[in-house]
Order: structure tokens, then C-alpha cells, then sequence
């Protein structure tokens, strides 16, 4: 009986931390309990007592609130505030900026899928769709990547006249400034298409409609800046930059030096209140071509003209290239990519205070309006443009592997080329589901911040092992230059992605979890600014409820660790709107969620402001919280696409894989951990088995090798939104065109396995080049007929196509071929260039 009394609290105890219950629920069991022991006769009145004393009373001063905060909480709080770490403004602001959505969900250890699925699958309107299929297509066709890189060094005047005509620069910008107010999610998609076909023609459009004028005139300008900007930049009648690094401020941007001094000065005839202004920008995309410059500076006001405060802080503005004093210098030349890109600078230049965005209330308030407007547009820009560079990559790299001939086989048959092609399906298939979700979240109305740096991060580190893999598979023909090679742009630029709107190194060891631990967490940011309070008992209150919630919370994650781990998960419920195939997921999911609920908690509890410093124990908490991330975005894209059966591989390949490496970034946290007493506290409540994930299985990435070399549904839709040229002469049209024939090609081959056998024929032969005669002498046989060897030839002239590599004469006439080529496309578009 004193057993089975003992195993009652511990059941009872567990089923309260495992549901979080409050703290007058467990002082009710609690009395319930002591007082059963006497009535039942398992215990005497001595004992329960002792009982009452050792459980009762630590529960009545936990549900007693004035108890609580007198005697445990106002201690608690005053360490909190001793031990807290310093923040300058500058970081609450990048910490407080934006919103939080389905991360959340993932670091509370509870994700609620159904919520989740429930949003349903990303929509574009008719004329969004209309705009992508007609508008965007027509510009894919005016700027390729060979032409924009070795020909114009730019987009084609042409194409430039197209894209201010078309309102590609104001698809963010209200219809009644003259914009299209397209979704986030169709921006998303016209990057993502442009970027299948010409990395200049995205950039140049991408550029506009993320950080930079429109989105800060859109959120915080004047009605006046609003009126008589935004028409202006959606007509392309103003191309705009935006200039906030400095050559000694990179990825530390918050310490930016330049600076602008609070004066008075003359403007136009008149004295008037303003800045003069001195700053040394570079790496501005568009700045060469820009006529209006968005310039972040240091604003100081030494006489107090604005105020008491010496410093106000980052202040944004909008200022005229032409305005005297704004010196634009010449281009960068990033990685072959030629988009414009190029320093700008200036010397004591004054400005009216009417060009400060949001006017005099925005002044100081520049780096808040930043990262709220990074927080949305890091979310489109770079995954979008990177999932189409590496659509382009699985569309041509596929059908190259499945017409290549080695060893009188398909390249595309072999377990090697297998191995690269089943991570590029792979990758892409999760890739592109974290693009579609990611913009989502802004259709919703979140400004993402963490969610936006984990899309950034890892989907350029996934397109970027796509684009070597890809380069791996076509070998000599991708090391080549020329039109006919469609990776070799794609390879150059990838480190461009990587560094670019927060450097990935950065990305992942500072922002993801360092950002993600306070504003995901359900109580540390409440803690925090209770800290910061500064009436005292309004401060106290507020630690108090904080602090009891996250004990709670931490108690209920070590319990459903151990309890999820130990069943293996099979106690977690499905969700009702997933696919049941699915269910073994989704259960790992939040077994890892809830996992990683914990490691962070004590993580942050054992080390402090040192887990600061610590960054690649931090980075690893951000790698887990990542992942759980791609894991939800991977299965909501498969219902929201209908459960297609066809699919499966790519969705089962893109979750173990992102489980695995969830496994791994654990398994190095818990490796790493300085605190050894708490990592084994850890191992042993979340893994005691060992981990729970390995690496995909070889057969599972070759299904998706033959997926991507296969016409079909699936790999339609791994593509979709890809742009292929009617131009017979596009390298990956005509890709398309050869895989079209495979399959037809294959069964002849099947049908003609025994004549070969048997001596009657050779195999097909490995060059195209020979193919046409051994049709004829097939045909001449009857064992195919007239149409087969016809089919037989059109295979063989993209087959020598495909393989083709381009060469220019031994004195590099590629120069004139080159500007033969300028020339006859100026016959097409005689406009000068600018």
C-alpha cells in the first residue's frame, strides 16, 4: 500500500508538470493526497505531517501570491536584475522589432499543427497571376543571364524600359500611388521566376520592393513624402538605393560613423532646420543608376536644436542624387553578377529636415524602422531568388543526367550521380515549401524576424550545395563560359547571396536563437522588460507571474522529454488535419520541439549572458529551431498540394534529412556544453536511448534521382514557376525537349534488349553523333519503324546539343564575338545606354 501511495504522488506530480498546471491545482492535489494517507491507514498522522510539511507548505507558498513574491520572487528578481547583461538600444530595438508566429509555437514545446495546416495553402490573385505568366515571362525573355553578363554588363536597355514601364519597381506600392499591391507571396513568385533565368533582371527588381524607399515611405513617411514619391517609383520615373553600410560598419551596422549634425542651413533660398551630413557608403545595389538615395546616418544635435538629447540615433533619409554635394561613384563588380552595384559619398552636405522619412517624430528611430521592415523583406528577397537559381539548377541538371551517356548508360542510373540529384530534389522540395510559408507569414501580417533569418540562412546554404551538387553532375560542360552552360553564372554569384542582408556566419550564431530566445521564448521577454521597469511593485508583479510561468514551463518539458522519449513519441496526438501517413512526423517534430523547449532553457539558465558569447552552442540552437522550422514547412506544403502520392519522396527525403540534422545540432550542443553535470541532465531526460534520426536512406534519395529525371507530374510541380524560354536555343528548353524523348527512347531500347543480345545490332550507340545511322540500319532490319528512327534522330540533335561546350577562337575572340553579338541586339533596342 505505501507503494502504490508513492507511486500515486509520482503520477500525480507527473500529470500536473506534464500539463502545467497552476500552482493552487497542485496545492489541491497536493492537501488531497497528504490527507488520503491517514484515512486510508498508509500513513499515520506523524508521517503526514512530515508530508504536509515537506510537499504542502512549498506548494502553499508557490499558490499564494503576496507569500510568493515576499518571500521567494523579490529575491529571485533582484539576482535576475544584478546577472542581466547589458543591452544598448540598438539591440532591444533588432530584438523588439518585428513579430513572432509558428516560431513561437516551436519553442513552446506545444506546436499546434492543426493551427498551422488550418491557414491553408498561399493563393494568387488573376492578375497576379497574369502579371507572372505574361509580364514576367516577356522580361525573362528580354534579359538571359549570358546576354545581361558577357554583353551588356546590365540589363538591356530594352529590358530597363520594360521593367519601369511594366510597374515591376512598384509591386509592393498601393494602387493608389500608381502601384500594384501585389502579396507578398506573388513578389515571392516573380523573384523566384526572374531568378530562373537572369540574376540581374531579379536583383534589379527585387531591390526596389524590399529594404529600401517605397517599404520605409509605405510604413513611416509623411503623407506628403508618401504623395510625391511613391507615384514616382512605381512609373520607374525614380530608381532608388538604399545606403546603409560603410566600409568600417558591416555586419556590425548599428555602429554605423556616419554622421549628421543638427544646423541650420540654406535650402532653397531659405534658412531652415536640417543635417549636415558626411558619409562613405558601399556595396549599394542600384546606386550607380539611383536618382534618389536612402541614406542611414547618426544623427547628433550638439546645441539641442531638436531636444535634450545630444544623440538621437540612426535616422533615416531620403535625398536626390542630384542634390549638390551627393557624389555617386562607379560600380562594383560583384562575382560576374551585373546588377548595378557601386559606393556613394558625401561631405558636409546639408539637408532639410523635411527629407528625414516620418519627418522630425523619425528622427533616432531609423534603426527601429529598419529591422521592422528587414524583418519582412528578408523573408521574400534572397529565398525567392535563391529557390529559382536552384530550380534552374534540378530542372537542367535532371534532364542532362537522364541523356548523358558514360559506360553506354545513363549518368543519370548511377548510385553517385544518384547520391547529388536525390539532395538537390531534396533540398529544393523544402526550400521552396520554407519560400512559400515565409511569404505567407507576411500575407498574414507578421513581420517575421526570426522566421525571415532562418529562411535567408538556410535556404542560400541548401541553394548553395544544390548549385555545386549540379556542378558536380555536369562536369567539364559547367566549367566552361558560354551561352550554352546554364549553371556557371549560378556558381559564381552564390557567395553574393551568402553575404548579403546579414552575412550567414552572423545569421546563424547571433541572430537566429539570439533573437529567437527572447522574442520566441513565452516568458523571457517578460522577464526582461520587468527588469526594466521602473516602478518597483509594478516590476515585481510582472517577474513574479513570468517567473512561476517559466518555472512551470521548464518542469513540463523536462517531464515530456523523458515521457515522450521513453514512448518513443507514440503518446503524442496526430493532428487532425495531416495526413496520417505523415502522423510518424509530426510526432518527431514536437518530440524535438519539446526537446529543444528544454536544452534552450537550461542552456540560457546554466550559462547566462555567456551563451552570448558562446556562438556556436548558439548557433546550434538556432540549427534545431531551424530545422523544426523546414520540418513544418515541408508538411504543410504537402497538404496544402493535395497530398499528391507522387510526392512522397521529396517530402519524406526533405523531413528525415532536416531530422537528422536537428539530431546532430543536439548532439553538439550536448557534446559542447561546458556545464557537464547539466548536459548528461540533458541527454538523459530528452535521449536516453541515443538519437532518434540518422541520415536518409540511400534508397530514398534514389527515388528522388529518377523523380527529377522522369516528365511527370511531380516534377512539374518541383519546378513550377520556373520560367523555360520558347527559344529552341535555350540551353534548358532545349533540356526539356530532350527529356521529353527519353522515356520514348528507353523503351526502345527495352523492346530491342534481345536483338542486341543476340548479335542482330549494337547498343545505342554513346554519341549522338552516331545515332541517325544506327536508326537506319535498325529501320533496315524492321525493327523499328519509320517513325521510331525519327524519334531516334530528333534525340540525337538535343542529345549533341545538350552536351555541347562553347569555344571562342585562341586570340579570346570572344571580345568580338561579343560585340557583334551588342550590336545586333541594339538593331532590336537602338536606345543608348545611360
Amino acid at each position: 500500500m505505501l507503494a502504490l501511495y508513492v507511486v500515486i504522488f509520482l503520477l500525480l506530480a507527473g500529470a500536473l508538470a506534464f500539463c502545467r498546471a497552476p500552482a493552487l491545482a497542485w496545492l489541491a492535489a497536493l492537501a488531497l493526497w497528504v490527507g488520503a494517507g491517514p484515512l486510508t491507514g498508509v500513513t499515520g498522522m506523524a508521517a503526514a505531517a512530515l508530508l504536509a510539511i515537506v510537499f504542502v507548505l512549498p506548494a502553499v507558498l508557490l499558490a499564494i501570491r503576496p507569500l510568493r513574491r515576499a518571500l521567494l520572487s523579490r529575491r529571485v528578481f533582484a539576482l535576475f536584475r544584478r546577472i542581466l547583461p547589458e543591452m544598448s538600444s540598438t539591440e532591444r530595438d533588432a530584438i523588439e522589432a518585428g513579430t513572432v508566429w509558428w516560431d513561437a509555437e516551436l519553442f513552446s514545446g506545444r506546436p499546434h499543427w492543426d493551427a498551422l495546416l488550418a491557414h491553408g495553402a498561399p493563393t494568387l490573385t488573376p492578375e497576379e497571376r497574369s502579371f507572372i505568366d505574361n509580364e514576367c515571362a516577356r522580361l525573362c525573355e528580354l534579359a538571359n543571364d549570358w546576354d545581361t553578363t558577357a554583353v551588356w554588363q546590365d540589363l538591356s536597355p530594352q529590358a530597363w524600359r520594360y521593367v519601369k514601364e511594366q510597374g515591376f519597381l512598384g509591386m509592393i506600392i498601393p494602387k493608389r500611388y500608381g502601384g500594384k499591391a501585389f502579396s507578398a507571396y506573388a513578389h515571392s513568385q516573380v523573384i523566384m521566376k526572374l531568378s530562373t533565368h537572369s540574376s540581374a533582371a531579379a536583383v534589379s527588381v527585387m531591390v526596389p520592393n524590399s529594404l529600401g524607399p517605397a517599404e520605409l515611405l509605405l510604413h513611416y513617411g509623411t503623407e506628403e513624402q508618401k504623395n510625391h514619391y511613391l507615384p514616382r517609383l512605381a512609373r520607374g520615373e525614380e530608381i532608388p538605393c538604399f545606403a546603409l553600410t560603410s566600409p568600417y560598419a558591416g555586419s556590425d551596422a548599428a555602429a554605423i560613423p556616419d554622421v549628421g549634425i543638427v544646423c541650420r542651413g540654406l535650402h532653397e533660398g531659405r534658412e531652415t532646420l536640417g543635417f549636415r551630413v558626411t558619409w562613405n557608403k558601399r556595396y549599394i545595389t542600384l546606386g550607380p543608376i539611383a536618382t534618389v538615395l536612402g541614406l542611414a546616418f547618426r544623427a547628433l544635435d550638439p546645441e539641442h536644436l531638436l531636444g535634450p538629447d545630444d544623440a538621437p540615433g540612426i535616422t533615416c533619409a531620403l535625398i536626390p542624387t542630384r542634390h549638390p554635394g551627393v557624389h555617386i561613384g562607379r560600380r562594383h563588380w560583384p562575382l560576374n553578377a551585373v546588377f548595378q552595384n557601386g559606393p556613394n559619398w558625401g561631405t558636409d552636405v546639408f539637408i532639410p529636415l523635411d527629407w528625414v522619412i516620418g519627418g522630425r517624430a523619425q528622427v533616432g528611430r531609423g534603426w527601429r524602422m529598419l529591422m521592422e521592415c528587414l524583418a519582412a523583406g528578408r523573408a521574400i528577397s534572397l529565398p525567392s531568388s535563391n529557390v529559382g537559381m536552384a530550380k534552374l539548377a534540378v530542372r537542367g541538371t535532371g534532364a542532362y543526367a537522364a541523356a548523358r551517356r558514360q559506360f553506354r548508360t545513363p549518368v543519370g542510373r548511377f548510385e553517385g550521380i544518384q547520391e547529388a540529384l536525390g539532395r538537390m530534389g531534396g533540398n529544393l522540395y523544402v526550400m521552396d515549401a520554407a519560400r512559400r510559408l515565409s511569404a505567407q507569414a507576411v500575407d498574414l501580417g507578421e513581420k517575421p524576424s526570426v522566421i525571415s533569418a532562418i529562411a535567408k540562412f538556410h535556404i542560400t546554404e541548401r541553394a548553395r550545395k544544390v548549385i555545386n551538387d549540379g556542378m558536380d553532375v555536369v562536369a567539364g560542360k559547367g566549367i566552361c563560359m558560354g551561352p550554352s552552360n546554364f549553371l556557371a553564372r549560378a556558381y559564381q554569384q552564390m557567395p553574393i547571396s551568402i553575404t548579403v542582408e546579414g552575412a550567414n556566419i552572423l545569421t546563424r550564431c547571433l541572430i537566429i536563437f539570439g533573437q529567437g530566445a527572447i522574442r520566441c521564448h513565452p516568458y523571457v521577454l517578460k522577464e526582461m522588460a520587468a527588469a526594466r521597469e521602473a516602478d518597483h511593485a509594478r516590476a515585481l508583479h510582472a517577474f513574479d507571474d513570468a517567473f512561476i510561468g517559466h518555472a512551470s514551463f521548464l518542469a513540463s518539458n523536462a517531464l515530456r522529454s523523458l515521457v515522450y522519449a521513453c514512448g518513443g513519441g507514440a503518446l503524442i496526438r496526430r493532428p487532425a488535419r495531416a495526413d496520417a501517413r505523415l502522423a510518424p512526423y509530426y510526432r518527431a517534430a514536437t518530440r524535438l520541439s519539446t526537446a529543444f523547449a528544454l536544452c534552450a532553457d537550461v542552456s540560457m539558465l546554466v550559462l547566462g549572458g555567456e551563451l552570448k558569447r558562446r556562438e556556436r552552442l548558439s548557433a546550434r540552437l538556432g540549427d534545431i529551431l531551424s530545422q523544426l522550422y523546414l520540418v513544418s514547412a515541408t508538411l504543410k506544403r504537402f497538404e496544402d498540394e493535395g497530398r499528391q502520392e507522387s510526392d512522397l519522396p521529396l517530402v519524406r527525403w526533405g523531413v528525415e534529412d532536416a531530422l537528422h540534422q536537428a539530431c546532430m545540432a543536439f548532439d553538439g550542443l550536448l557534446a559542447n556544453t561546458p556545464n557537464r553535470p547539466a548536459a548528461v541532465l540533458l541527454r538523459t531526460l530528452a535521449f536516453p536511448f541515443g538519437l532518434p534520426h540518422g541520415p536518409c536512406a540511400d534508397a530514398l534519395g534514389n527515388e528522388v534521382a529518377r523523380l527529377l529525371q522522369t516528365p511527370g507530374e511531380a516534377r512539374e510541380r518541383l519546378v513550377a514557376g520556373a520560367h523555360v524560354s520558347p527559344n529552341e536555343h535555350d540551353p534548358i528548353a532545349r533540356g526539356e525537349k530532350l527529356l521529353a524523348l527519353t522515356p520514348a527512347v528507353a523503351a526502345l531500347e527495352t523492346r530491342l534488349r534481345d536483338a542486341v543480345k543476340a548479335g542482330q545490332i549494337a547498343s545505342l550507340p554513346q554519341s549522338p553523333d552516331a545515332v541517325e545511322e544506327w536508326a537506319r540500319n535498325t529501320e533496315a532490319r524492321g525493327l523499328i519503324d519509320a517513325g521510331e528512327r525519327r524519334l531516334l534522330a530528333e534525340w540525337a540533335v538535343h542529345a549533341r546539343e545538350a552536351v555541347k561546350v562553347d569555344d571562342f577562337s585562341a586570340d579570346f575572340g570572344i571580345l568580338e564575338a561579343l560585340q557583334k553579338r551588342r550590336e545586333a541586339l541594339e538593331q532590336q533596342a537602338p536606345e543608348t545606354i545611360a
